[in-house]
């Protein structure tokens, strides 16, 4: 009975019984069903099949013991988890020696995630034979349930408690010295911060506050002192290189434009609602417009003896915000965008007539109009042309769309192009999704821009999903041809429909290449939730 009991359990894992004993091991302890193996039939035929039944019964009883011993130490290994100390962790940082992480008294082999990883193994292998903390204090977004999850599976045992963590892990906080933010603000993620503004305060003004201009941060924000900044410009061979003062780029020509400014991953959350992605959960608040001023970049460049070339050439900008290994944000454009002095792009050192604030990039920033605000560098230090884009994870490894069909197991970031200029764009910022409306007549509000200095020409308002259709007003200031920079705000008063208790209300822009948005959002969708630019639908009610 005591044999049955302990082999029963077993026999359905019993299969591929040459296979070897680690792996019947590893199956066998195994908390994860997609990892059991389908057995054959245990039906026996033929002239020899008393003895050949008996055989294979008696192999499986012999084995289902086995297994029943080994699912017992797995069961003990389990209860009694194996105990590390760190200078046992510290050996194990290659992948010769296998590579071992903890996180609080845990201990983890993440040797085959290593590869896996979506920042890239050079980020993971920064933390091998040490602790994650110091690096999820930087990319807080890692401390989340899912994340937990999967590092679990990878866990193979605990500190000792004896071992006590070292000094040099009670770092202060890197995000201890980051300004105060407007509380309107809706937070997207705290560490680094990211922050959009609510929709009925985006078209307010034509012109964005400085306080509720939407804030992406990949990092940190540096604290830095004005009278020590340095703008490092590299010249080319047998140029001058040179390295500007706040009041060296002051004496270049000042310049002024209104450029709006919005994410790839502007409006992710509705690509979220389709099928699942990866980044922040943005709505429509990850756009705004400013007045910004500043040097051009074509000045300074040509200052430094850059000029145009017949072979591609990009302009590489690096920020001064990094994380614990220096490693800075960074980004690029064509060099041919750069040096066109109608392209306008700008070392900014000022925002809607103030010193850009903290959040924003003080004191130099660059200013890429009609382009992805991932290319819009905070914190300038560096700019040099190179042959080739930015080496940056931003750069090569973010910010590029896909095919519906590519999934992480599948994407190859070397087969897109890094995303420079946006689609056409507009979202409804009143009413809000779910509100009620008065019957008789509703007003309706949003924004509306395209990529590239394409100005938008027209908006189509629906109130019944897409049937019939209404044009918007046009608000803002007249956009010059191929230098419409910024967005265009738009409103409708059109009447209620007799007898509707809801409304379905849907926007969509034409720019003046008639580039239209697409009406779903299921052909767009992709695994990093970027260039969402389907028809936006508000759901109201209407008031009896």
């Amino acid at each position: 009975m005591l044999l049955h009991r302990a082999v029963i359990p077993h026999l359905r894992q019993a299969c591929r019984l040459k296979s070897a004993p680690s792996r019947l091991y590893i199956r066998a302890c195994s908390t994860d069903d997609s990892l059991q193996p389908q057995c054959p039939s245990l039906a026996f035929s033929g002239d020899n099949s008393s003895t050949g039944g008996w055989k294979v019964m008696g192999t499986l009883l012999g084995l289902g013991a086995v297994l029943a011993y080994h699912d017992h130490r797995c069961r003990a290994t389990q209860e009694s988890p194996h105990i590390y100390t760190r200078e046992e962790v510290r050996s194990h940082s290659s992948p010769e020696t296998r590579i071992w992480v903890t996180l609080g008294c845990e201990v983890f082999d993440v040797t085959e995630f290593v590869d896996l990883h979506p920042g890239g193994p050079s980020k993971l292998m920064l933390a091998a034979g040490g602790p994650l903390e110091p690096f999820w204090a930087l990319y807080a977004v890692h401390n989340q349930p899912h994340v937990r999850e999967m590092l679990a599976q990878y866990k193979i045992g605990e500190l000792s408690p004896e071992d006590k963590a070292p000094s040099t892990l009670k770092t202060s906080d890197p995000y201890i010295d980051d300004p105060v933010r407007h509380p309107a603000l809706k937070v997207n993620s705290q560490r680094p911060f990211n922050a959009e503004p609510p929709p009925e305060l985006l078209t307010e003004n034509y012109i964005t506050p400085n306080p509720i201009f939407f804030t992406r941060n990949h990092l940190p924000v540096p604290n830095l002192d004005p009278e020590t900044y340095r703008l490092h410009v590299v010249g080319p061979p047998g140029g001058q290189s040179l390295c500007l003062s706040l009041d060296d780029l002051y004496k270049f020509p000042k310049h002024e434009i209104t450029v709006t400014l919005q994410c790839a991953g502007n409006r992710r959350s509705e690509m979220t609602q389709f099928k699942e992605v990866r980044g922040l959960e943005w709505n429509i608040g990850a756009i705004s417009t400013a007045r910004w001023a500043g040097a051009r970049l074509c000045d300074v460049l040509a200052k430094a003896g850059h000029q145009l070339c017949e072979t591609e050439a990009h302009v590489c900008f690096e920020g001064l915000d990094s994380d614990p290994t220096g490693t800075a944000y960074g980004a690029s454009i064509p060099l041919a965008r750069a040096m066109d002095p109608e392209a306008e792009v700008l070392l900014a050192y000022e925002m809607n007539g103030q010193p850009l604030p903290r959040d924003h990039g003080f004191p130099v920033r660059v200013v890429v109009p009609g382009v992805v605000g991932a290319r819009h560098v905070k914190w300038l230090g560096k700019v040099s042309v190179e042959p080739e884009e930015s080496y940056s994870h931003w750069q090569r490894r973010d910010y590029k769309g896909f095919s519906p069909s590519v999934d992480w197991d599948t994407v190859d970031f070397d087969s897109a192009p890094s995303i420079q200029e946006l689609p056409v764009q507009s979202a409804i910022t009143e009413p809000k999704d779910g509100e009620t409306v008065q019957s008789g007549e509703v007003t309706i509000k949003g924004y509306a821009w395209s990529g590239g200095g394409r100005a938008v020409v027209r908006v189509d308002v629906s109130l019944d999903g897409g049937l019939t259709w209404h044009v918007a007003e046009l608000d803002g200031e007249e956009q010059r041809p191929r230098k419409a920079w910024a967005w265009r705000l738009w409103q409708l008063q059109a009447p209620v429909p007799a007898g509707r208790k809801e409304l379905n209300i849907v926007c969509k822009a034409v720019d003046d290449s008639y580039n239209v948005q697409p009406d779903t959002v299921a052909p767009i969708w992709n695994l990093r939730g970027v260039l969402s630019n389907a028809w936006h639908h508000v759901h109201v009610h209407v008031a009896p």
